[in-house]
């Protein structure tokens, strides 16, 4: 598969689209009759990480200690009432557009005087696509990392936006770093994460924690999380994990109990996960409004059911669009979930008690991907009310 071919209603993730063409390499064709292919993943324990969030300056440096940062000091973020802006940097002067209605960003051209920039000049990041060729270039580099160094992601290249479970999205990169950071915020609990799509942020999860399940709706994409989970047995084994691959559908009240339904739940894990969870994931599902509603009363749905307090941790990434209903660049998306965080703090049923918080991406970066500025994590603390 020499090269990818993009309909006009095809949606690629960041994190692939910088994939060499000569790499693109399938590993076999999923029940959609879909391009199926195989990454790794190098998780970076112990050695120089890249921390780069995207801005200016990037520099590496060597991993940190896991010191945990004190709760709600140092935040980077913006309050909650705040939404999407443009600021150009100029006082009065508004955002340039071309011909097109494209936001149309002007370079200065870099003087001989200039000086040279500091640090290694950052190159583009992507995961390394497995080939089956006889000559592999990666053989000898798998041969020197150890297996816990490594995991290993099944996925689509690009799909239609149904679909976009299938790829692998920045946002589930960063909310694995942060798993990898806190790993004792994880220890030996147990784990839902919604809409796990490739499973990647479960998986990371599982090398702490004692069950994750990791849930999404579709058999396919049901099937990619299982093989994923299995191609990957050998980090969660080490831990002692247990990983549950689930369907959990947000538009469903109750949990499929059927035992004739692929992925359904027995009564045992439906006891188990209200009567354990403590930590709620979600990545990367914030792109649909419609969604993002499912999500958020899904939420609600699930913390009033179980017997803990919990704490729901949410990564996001902020888009910007060009829409012709604004004749500007928004971000709708993003600020239709900031509203839906706003809505939760405001919630007052009696009941519970929900607390936002941003949480400041300074952590140490242990995957290999480019965290951009506009890469967020969200905590929410679920509290009864005393």
């Amino acid at each position: 598969m020499d090269e990818v071919t993009f309909r006009s209603d095809t949606v690629l993730s960041d994190v692939h689209l910088y994939t060499p063409n000569h790499r693109h390499l399938m590993v076999r064709l999923n029940g959609m009759g879909q391009p199926v292919f195989l990454s790794q993943f190098k998780l970076l324990w112990n050695r120089d990480s890249q921390t780069d969030s995207g801005a200016e300056g990037g520099s590496h440096g060597t991993v940190p200690a896991e010191d945990t940062p004190p709760r709600g000091s140092g935040s980077a973020k913006p309050p909650l009432g705040s939404g999407c802006r443009i600021d150009t940097g100029q006082e009065g002067v508004g955002a340039q557009l071309d011909e097109d209605g494209d936001l149309d960003v002007k370079r200065r051209p870099r003087a001989a005087t200039d000086p040279e920039p500091a640090g290694l000049p950052r190159d583009k990041v992507h995961p390394t696509i497995l080939t089956q060729e006889e000559d592999d270039p990666l053989a000898d580099e798998a041969q020197e990392s150890s297996p816990h160094d490594i995991i290993r992601i099944e996925h689509t290249m690009a799909t239609p936006l149904e679909d976009v479970g299938k790829q692998v999205w920045r946002g589930a990169l960063l909310l694995a770093d942060y798993i990898l950071f806190q790993r004792d915020l994880f220890q030996g609990r147990t784990v839902l994460e919604l809409g796990a799509g490739t499973g990647l942020a479960s998986i990371t999860a599982a090398t702490v924690a004692r069950t994750v399940y990791c849930t999404d709706v579709g058999a396919d994409l049901l099937a990619m999380c299982q093989r994923n989970i299995a191609l990957n047995g050998h980090l969660t084994a080490a831990a002692g994990s247990v990983v549950k691959v689930k369907e959990l559908d947000w538009l469903q009240d109750d949990l499929c109990t059927d035992p004739e339904v692929p992925f359904s739940w027995s009564q045992e894990d439906v006891s188990d996960l209200y009567s354990h969870t403590t930590i709620l994931l979600a990545a990367e599902v914030f792109y649909d409004d419609d969604l993002t509603d499912a999500l958020f009363k899904t939420l609600s749905r699930l913390a009033h059911k179980l017997k803990n307090a919990c704490t729901a941790i949410l990564s996001v990434e902020k888009r910007l669009n060009f829409t012709l209903r604004h004749l500007d660049v928004t971000c709708e998306a993003y600020d239709h979930f900031r509203s839906w965080l706003q809505r939760l703090e405001r919630l007052a049923d009696g009941r519970l008690r929900f607390v936002v918080e941003p949480v400041e991406a300074s952590f140490p970066q242990r995957l290999v991907y480019e965290r951009i500025q506009q890469l967020e994590l969200w905590k929410i603390f679920v509290e009864p009310v005393m």
